[in-house]
């Protein structure tokens, strides 16, 4: 039996906000649209407060933020990013070009073609998140995109220095300190100073995940990465104060990010709230991680593993964190989540950060339907064929045919002007 000890938000009121978010974009959006640079900088100046001379960092700007840092940082970064594209090089090694003869003198084949162009988005408002910029722009220079630019907001004011050299040490072509959809509409749609892109990449906010889904079809996106999600499944077999701070870990994100402790031990989940409580009080960002756990935090408990598969499987959430003692079960048996996260010694974090899977990851149930940000999301798959005379033939006969089947005047005279003229030669 499955039974919930704690509930979140009710959907009529997640539909609510999600109504006005949708408003509000489309206005930001068509505002870009019709008034280019003058409105990005309006909105910039608005939710920002930020109006510099040129939103494009010089070389000098970008120089002087490694001026900020201490070497410790700089080499941390680097140590993450290695780790980053290693996996990435790893991925983009295993798509191979096809080329394949698949009857006499048919040949089929695809490549595999890098976008020209992609934009990626790197939160920053209310911390610093430099990892974003290893997963979206390493990760598009690994797949062989040839531009690539990057944009964040300002924070305390200025551009991030760590943002910015993480950006930087990526490999960004172009990198721009703005933010929100402001930021996102502007690479997409293009503006007086900054040329389109063909890809639209990197989590964000409500805000940021709807304009990429409005702007969807005028570019490609990667996938729909909104506010993050967390689900921890554990039995008895780790405690509640572990439990807890994974939850909580992913919690201070946002006050939106659901948490929620999918178990089958009762005293588990009582632990873990009453975990979650004492941590609060000394957590530096609880402020924030407070309001996301009372509004968006669940605790379930079920019966078997079987229940809680289920459970999982429904929920299709961004981040898996699985401790208990057959973590294998869920590994083999999952179907649909972002990234799974196996065993007590791993966790969010670490691929959030550093470990070096990719942590841009669907939310709100896309992972039904899609995997996370990887080097093949910026590459297409493109098929081309090739035929003898002899072999366009006997595919004219059969395609003809199919074409009369479908009504298909056009299409069928497609084939039968090379039938006539092969079987004549």
């Amino acid at each position: 039996m499955i039974r919930h000890l704690k509930k979140g938000a009710n959907s009529q009121q997640k539909e609510q906000e999600n109504q006005k978010v949708v408003e509000i974009v489309q206005n930001i959006i068509k505002n870009i649209e019709d008034n280019g640079d003058n409105a990005v900088r309006e909105y910039s100046n608005q939710f920002d407060k930020w109006n510099p001379e040129s939103f494009k960092l010089t070389r000098e700007q970008i120089d002087a933020c490694y001026e900020e840092l201490d070497q410790q940082l700089i080499d941390d970064i680097k140590w993450a990013q290695k780790q980053v594209r290693n996996f990435a090089q790893i991925q983009r090694d295993s798509m191979k070009d096809v080329e394949v003869e698949t009857m006499p003198g048919v040949v089929l084949g695809h490549k595999h073609i890098p976008m020209e162009s992609a934009g990626c988005y790197v939160p920053g408002g209310k911390y610093p998140l430099l990892a974003s910029a290893h997963m979206s722009v390493l990760t598009a220079k690994v797949a062989g995109v040839k531009r690539v630019i990057a944009a964040a907001p300002p924070f305390n004011g200025k551009p991030s220095p760590e943002i910015v050299v993480a950006m930087d040490m990526a490999g960004a072509d172009e990198i721009y300190c703005f933010g929100g959809v402001q930021a996102v509409a502007a690479m997409a749609v293009g503006t007086e100073t900054i040329a389109p892109v063909d890809m639209i990449v990197g989590p964000g906010n409500a805000f940021v995940a709807e304009a990429k889904r409005q702007l969807f079809g005028r570019v490609g996106i990667d996938l729909f990465a909104g506010p993050t999600e967390t689900l921890v499944i554990a039995d008895d077999s780790v405690d509640g104060e572990l439990c807890a701070a994974d939850l909580l870990g992913q919690a201070e994100h946002g006050p939106t990010s659901p948490a929620i402790l999918l178990t089958n031990s009762e005293q588990l989940a009582k632990d873990t709230m009453a975990e979650v409580e004492r941590q609060l009080t000394i957590l530096p960002t609880a402020d924030i991680a407070k309001v996301a756990w009372e509004n968006h935090g669940e605790v379930i408990v079920c019966d078997t593993y079987q229940e809680m598969l289920d459970v999982a499987n429904e929920l299709a959430f961004e981040h898996v964190q699985v401790m208990t003692e057959n973590v294998d079960y869920f590994k083999d048996n999952m179907q649909n989540f972002g990234a799974l996260f196996l065993g007590p010694e791993t966790n969010v974090s670490y691929g959030d950060k550093c470990i070096g899977t990719n942590h841009t990851l669907p939310t709100k149930k896309a992972a039904r339907y899609t995997g996370g940000l990887w080097v093949g999301k910026f590459i297409k798959t493109c098929t081309f064929q090739r035929a003898t005379k002899e072999a366009s033939l006997v595919v004219g006969e059969y395609c003809s045919r199919l074409c009369a089947a479908e009504g298909f005047a056009g299409h069928k005279e497609q084939a039968d002007i090379r039938v006539r003229r092969y079987k004549q030669s």
